[in-house]
């Protein structure tokens, strides 16, 4: 981050703060895909230190050297301060290693980090860096901490816009205390906005200082060709062409099971299935599975041959699938929530945004896997001890008895609709459990922020 670059805050920066200021502190990875700022908040974070230290694997990889099976951290610190000119000081320099996954040994040093040099602030990220974890799966077990970094969430991005007051307010309201229908209405137009421009931090920066869709929609291509390209890189080689095809075909089936067959015809499912991990393992898609849901964990009951596919990103997914912005800023309200799974995919994107940094994400769904029934509800979460169902509707004429059969089937009594209707709340009796009153909360697709709470 150049000393004249707007820094936005993130969700992220209050976790880096605290591991800061952790006394029993280990070396940290940030993890997240690319181009989604791990590497700009590192250097923010550099600003509370005396002094902060960088480098990079991959443009200088004559320092790859450095890091060797027998290596020395404090040796090593040693050296680098030297090359840098920067004093390697604990508790005074933050050092920051990017685009670590480019050295196993690299990797590999940071339990030494915690080990011979504890009382140093050491963090690793890369834009890859799952790849290379992927084959050291042990390394670092009790010694290293890891935080999960995603695009801008929908409060992120009013933030950047210096709309503070409003996310302030946001967070205030509640079924007994809704949004006055004007403030209803204006988020209802942010929102439009940020689906079209998304939240990676390149687009999100180039809304803020331009408001233009164009300019979002260039930036955006840029970052589909960085993405395209990065697909010569992965390991365990896979052909770029297939993990383009398939990567196309997730952004048209978003909302939708994954039918491996509508990706590659004629194309044995395990190339597919192969890829489709690959694009899970770099960021670019996030699998939401099939769970039973009888209780929690919800993951004890997961099936992964049953598996939807979110996009990374709103702005993304709408520019690859060439969607014309009129498509979203002129379209009505239930037409908006209905449109191609794009709310859907919002839905479980702010989810996860909002979620324990220091947590790898999950999300599950439901569907009754019956050739005569197609039940489904579109996540399912828990609240504390208690599943917790949650559907994306246009609105109350939009169909419940898949939420209501599930509830039933469960014997749930709470459930979530998340709409573009303002906050409210109402209560159903089961005509086939006429003891069963179950409340539906209705929580805005703008202030999916208080799920988390």
């Amino acid at each position: 981050m150049s000393e004249n670059q707007k820094y936005y805050p993130r969700k992220i920066d209050q976790a880096l703060l605290a591991w800061k200021d952790e006394p029993r502190r280990k070396p940290l990875l940030l993890r997240g895909a690319r181009q989604v700022g791990k590497s700009t908040a590192v250097r923010q974070l550099g600003k509370h230190f005396e002094y902060y230290a960088e480098i990079n694997l991959e443009k200088q990889p004559s320092l790859k050297a450095l890091f060797t099976d027998d290596i020395d951290v404090k040796a090593l610190c040693a050296k680098l301060s030297g090359i840098l000119s920067i004093p390697i000081e604990p508790g005074k320099t933050l050092l920051f290693i990017d685009e670590i996954q480019a050295s196993e040994q690299a990797i590999r040093s940071l339990r030494y980090f915690k080990e011979d040099y504890p009382e140093l602030h050491v963090v690793g990220a890369g834009s890859l860096l799952e790849f290379a974890l992927e084959e050291l799966p042990s390394f670092g077990v009790g010694r290293i901490k890891s935080l999960y970094m995603y695009p801008f969430s929908f409060d992120e991005f009013l933030i950047a816009q210096g709309l503070n007051v409003t996310v302030d307010y946001k967070g205030t309201c509640k079924a007994e205390n809704p949004l006055p229908e004007l403030a209803h209405q204006q988020l209802i137009e942010q929102l439009r906005t940020f689906f079209l421009v998304g939240g990676l931090p390149a687009a999100v920066a180039e809304w803020v200082e331009t408001k233009s869709y164009i300019n979002c929609n260039h930036i955006h291509a840029e970052l589909i060709d960085s993405y395209i390209t990065d697909f010569a890189k992965y390991k365990k080689k896979i052909s770029p062409t297939v993990l383009r095809q398939v990567w196309q075909s997730a952004a048209m089936q978003v909302g939708k099971k994954f039918v491996y067959s509508q990706a590659l015809h004629e194309t044995h499912s395990s190339v597919v299935r192969e890829a489709l991990e690959k694009l899970t393992l770099a960021g670019l898609i996030i699998p939401v599975t099939h769970t039973n849901a009888n209780g929690l964990p919800l993951g004890a009951e997961a099936d992964n041959s049953y598996r939807k596919y979110l996009f990374l990103d709103t702005g993304i997914m709408l520019s690859m699938l060439k969607i014309p912005n009129s498509e979203i800023l002129l379209s009505s309200v239930d037409d908006l929530v209905d449109k191609g799974g794009l709310s859907e995919m919002h839905a479980g994107l702010e989810m996860i945004k909002y979620s324990d940094p220091l947590l790898r994400p999950e999300l599950f769904y439901w569907q009754r896997v019956d050739k005569k029934s197609n039940a489904e509800v579109d996540y399912v979460s828990n609240r504390g001890a208690i599943v917790l169902p949650i559907e994306v509707k246009s609105n109350t004429r939009g169909s419940m008895q898949s939420l209501y059969e599930f509830m039933r089937q469960k014997k749930l009594h709470l459930a979530v609709r998340t709409s573009l209707e303002n906050f409210g709340q109402f209560q159903y009796t089961d005509p086939k459990d006429q003891d069963a009153i179950r409340t539906i909360s209705i929580v805005p697709l703008y202030a999916l922020a208080t799920l988390s709470e």
